[in-house]
């Protein structure tokens, strides 16, 4: 049982959905299984697995299902005390996944209760005392006020991890290179996914530039169009494993109805994050993280597909290995079990490359189950697959 008592290790912010998941492509009599879901509760759950006292910040309507999804939230061993029960509607969505990494989602989100956080919600003392914070940029998307409760969170925090999960139909460039950009002077970690996310880093730092004395080795790294997000993508092009970046929603993916603010859907027939990287300096992931270091943010874990995670902390430009999945049955929210394994270990004292290494381990086992929480990896399973990935390559 989670102490509700003690300061947590990890806050984390967002909204939890609803998910009714199948392996047939939705229509009319498919099965569907109900699960929880949304990148927060993703997050959360690896990084309680990663061995962290997580609390959730979220709204959750105060009914039946309500009940049920905290329960769940519970089982996965979350502290739900910083949880409010209000009035209003269940964010949900629906998908279709396979092996492959074909996918698609329906989402029915406007206007829910978990949009409605806001600034007034975020207890600024207990965020203070917090080892982390964790938000992401759908929680900066869904409301305002949503993305005012994550840079108040942000400001009051003593490490913040930004993952910018960037969703086209849902926020465009512009508006979510803003909330980069003013979050980047709070932020420990940023999480952005390369390609795709270069675009964002262009927008909210035109100058950008290569970092000064960057190693000409690493520059130009280039991505591979058959490669697999950490949290969705098309089949790897190495043993089917997946790799870290590149197209959370996946190659292929549709996603339509409801999902956003204002009116606004997320997706709708392209890739979750767009195009590839830009020409120029944008085209040079080395380049792209000292552009995000230049805004303030303290350090930057670019993923980037099978070609892993390239680590920038101000030092020296450091790769670390995707490790080859076991089994993959469904991506959705890989790219969350990365996030919240790595801002538990740098909560817990990890140096930044142990915890880096061990979130790419917890999402590379992720895969294996249906669902953004289908397969949550214990702490000794990330270890141990993160160890015999290191006997397999010595």
């Amino acid at each position: 049982m989670v102490s509700a008592s003690a300061t947590p290790d990890v806050v984390v912010l967002g909204e939890i959905l609803v998910e009714l998941s199948s392996t047939e492509p939705l229509d009319a009599g498919v099965a569907l299984t109900l699960n929880f879901s949304g990148d927060a509760l993703n997050a959360a759950a690896a990084s309680a697995a990663a061995g962290a006292h997580t609390a959730l910040l979220a709204r959750v309507p105060d009914d039946e299902l309500g009940d049920r999804l905290l329960e769940r939230v519970v089982a996965l061993g979350i502290d739900t005390s910083l949880v409010m029960r209000v009035k209003g509607q269940h964010g949900l969505y629906l998908q279709h996944a396979d092996p492959s990494g074909a996918r698609e989602f329906t989402y029915v989100r406007r206007g829910s209760a978990g949009s409605g956080l806001g600034p007034a919600d975020v207890p600024l003392e207990l965020v203070a005392r917090a080892g982390a914070v964790l938000a992401s940029g759908i929680a900066c998307a869904i409301s305002p006020s949503s993305a005012e409760a994550v840079q108040a969170a942000a400001a009051a925090a003593r490490c913040f991890v930004y993952d910018p999960n960037w969703r086209p139909r849902l926020i465009d460039a512009n508006g979510a290179a803003a909330h980069l950009r003013a979050l980047a002077p709070s932020t420990r970690l940023v999480t952005p996914a390369w390609p795709r996310e270069a675009q964002l880093v262009t927008t909210a730092n035109p100058a950008g530039g290569p970092r000064e004395g960057a190693d000409e080795a690493n520059v130009g790294v280039a991505s591979r169009s058959g490669t697999q997000a950490l949290g969705g993508g098309e089949a790897s092009d190495r043993g089917g494993a997946p790799g870290i970046g590149e197209a959370r929603g996946g190659g292929g993916a549709r996603e339509h109805g409801g999902e956003g603010r204002a009116g606004a859907t997320e997706h709708g027939g392209e890739e979750d994050g767009g195009g590839g990287a830009e020409e120029g300096w944008a085209g040079d992931p080395v380049a792209v993280c000292g552009a995000l270091r230049a805004l303030g943010v303290e350090a930057v874990a670019l993923t980037r597909g099978v070609d892993g995670v390239l680590l920038d902390d101000g030092g020296e430009v450091v790769e670390v290995a995707a490790i080859a999945a076991p089994v993959v049955v469904d991506q959705t929210g890989a790219g969350d079990s990365f996030a919240g394994t790595v801002t538990a270990r740098l909560a817990l004292g990890d140096q930044l490359i142990d915890a880096v290494r061990l979130g790419v381990s917890a999402a590379s086992l992720s895969v294996g189950g249906l669902g953004g929480t289908g397969r949550v990896a214990t702490l000794e399973e990330s270890q141990a697959h993160a160890a015999r990935a290191v006997e397999v390559c010595g």
